[in-house]
């Protein structure tokens, strides 16, 4: 009788370890992936953070180029007359395409000089970070096209603060000037949309067009130069 009910005892212990069995399993599994995803998380955000003077560097030329992109870009809008509504969100946006091209091709050019994969976690996340603003931009652009509505002044406002808010998350990763050059963005983009309504001048056919040359033109080649010959003085022995 003793050994049955040992028995009887050992079949129900059996039956519960396999009842409990997948409650126990799922949360661990569930737990190595946490550990798996946090640990590509971690490690994306330390090469980001080693590799931040070699961004730096590699965000002169960007910078550089984007400036002159934009200074060319608003002495041709100013001689073609691209005032209009639909005239300056297509000039803008196609410049705005040529600009992110070129700025694409010098990363990739720096990354297959450092012999680093392109599209590489970091370059992922900093693209990740980058993306929602760009959209937003992009948006109000090509809502401008079909509407025909939207003043070029306000949608100029709204294309500095969105790349400010874009430069801000990517600005994560690098060093502190580039988080104080995106604030230059997003304060100027705000003055303008808070003071724009009570300033005749500011709402001039010509004027946004002088707003983009001024932010994405001059002020890019002025850091673009700073990066340039700071990066430059770092690297004398």
């Amino acid at each position: 009788m003793d050994f049955f009910n040992l028995e009887r005892g050992r079949r129900r212990s059996q039956a519960k370890i396999r009842t409990r069995l997948p409650d126990l399993a799922l949360p661990c599994k569930v737990r190595a992936m946490d550990t798996n995803w946090a640990a590509d998380h971690l490690q994306a955000i330390r090469t980001l953070m080693e590799r931040s003077a070699l961004y730096r560097r590699t965000l002169a030329p960007v910078m550089i180029v984007s400036g002159a992109l934009g200074t060319a870009g608003a002495l041709g809008a100013h001689i073609a007359q691209a005032g209009t509504v639909c005239s300056f969100s297509l000039f803008w946006l196609g410049i705005g395409s040529v600009t992110l091209a070129a700025s694409f091709l010098l990363v990739r050019r720096q990354a297959l000089k450092d012999h680093e994969p392109f599209w590489s976690p970091p370059t992922r996340r900093v693209t990740t970070s980058l993306l929602p603003a760009f959209l937003i931009g992009l948006a109000a652009g090509a809502g401008d096209l079909f509407h025909e509505r939207t003043p070029p002044w306000i949608v100029a406002a709204v294309w500095l603060t969105t790349y400010g808010c874009a430069l801000h998350a990517a600005g994560f990763f690098m060093q502190r000037g580039i988080r104080l050059f995106s604030w230059i963005f997003v304060f100027a983009g705000c003055a303008l949309l808070l003071g724009g309504p009570s300033w005749p001048r500011l709402q001039a056919s010509q004027t946004a067009n002088y707003l983009m040359g001024f932010f994405f033109g001059l002020l890019h080649l002025s850091y673009g130069v700073y990066l340039y010959f700071t990066e430059k003085h770092r690297d004398r022995p």
